[in-house]
């Protein structure tokens, strides 16, 4: 069985200048997920079963590779809107949409999969927010609702915007929890620069918002800040882990 390795610069030449239908059956994309799977085909790949349909000298493969090159990872693409990708050479809106749901769909399922454990640590709260919150290009203040068993009752977005004490007052924050009769909750924003090294108004307002907290009796469980992988390096920054609460 031949596989197509576009490592090879004769093989990607080769895979640009023809159509994917004009391929050998064995190295099309969508016969091979179907024949072994989708974790035998590469980002490129996958991606290529959106766009479907290519340009002239410029097949679905290789406007996904394109695509991946100018936003660098995976993720890079992820925080392109729908009406962003829309624009992009050899797609347009019908392909964005597509693009844009696959990477909803992925988030959502991340996010699911977590939901019913106890949101105990920065590892679990990452893997329930993670993909959607790096997505972002601004940041996102989420508040996490927990009961006693540390399980979610809740999930809200109080604000958007940088983190600062002008916009972020505890009582923003604190209300959801009294709203909802929380035990506890999490504070969780993102920084779209990718380092999650937290601030000195992040440092500061976490501060404040723990003295609010402990007068209104509702344990301040941890706040985490999300960020993106990074070779060396945790894509998220836990307060409670850093023994800053």
């Amino acid at each position: 069985m031949r596989v197509l390795d576009l490592s090879f610069p004769f093989a990607k030449a080769w895979s640009m200048s023809f159509r994917i239908q004009d391929l050998p059956e064995d190295d099309r994309p969508r016969e091979r997920l179907l024949r072994l799977g989708a974790r035998s085909l590469s980002e490129a790949e996958l991606l290529a079963l959106f766009i479907n349909t290519g340009l002239k000298g410029e097949n679905a493969i290789a406007i996904a590779q394109r695509l991946l090159k100018d936003h660098e990872t995976l993720t890079g693409l992820s925080r392109c809107d729908a009406a962003e990708l829309a624009k992009q050479r050899g797609l347009g809106p019908a392909k964005a949409a597509l693009i844009t749901a696959a990477f909803e769909l992925g988030r959502r399922a991340v996010s699911e999969s977590v939901v019913k454990l106890k949101m105990n640590t920065p590892e679990l709260i990452y893997a329930y927010l993670g993909s959607d919150l790096s997505a972002l290009t601004q940041e996102s203040v989420r508040v996490l609702l927990l009961d006693t068993k540390m399980c979610l009752i809740f999930q809200r977005e109080v604000f958007k915007g940088t983190l600062n004490e002008s916009v972020a007052h505890p009582r923003e924050i604190l209300l959801p929890a009294i709203t909802h009769s929380a035990d506890s909750f999490v504070l969780v924003h993102n920084h779209p620069s990718g380092d999650p090294t937290p601030s000195s108004a992040d440092i500061r307002m976490t501060k404040k918002l723990k003295e609010a907290a402990d007068m209104m009796q509702i344990h301040f469980s941890d706040h985490v800040i999300i960020g993106l992988p990074r070779e060396g390096r945790l894509p998220f920054f836990s307060f409670r882990a850093a023994g800053m609460i």
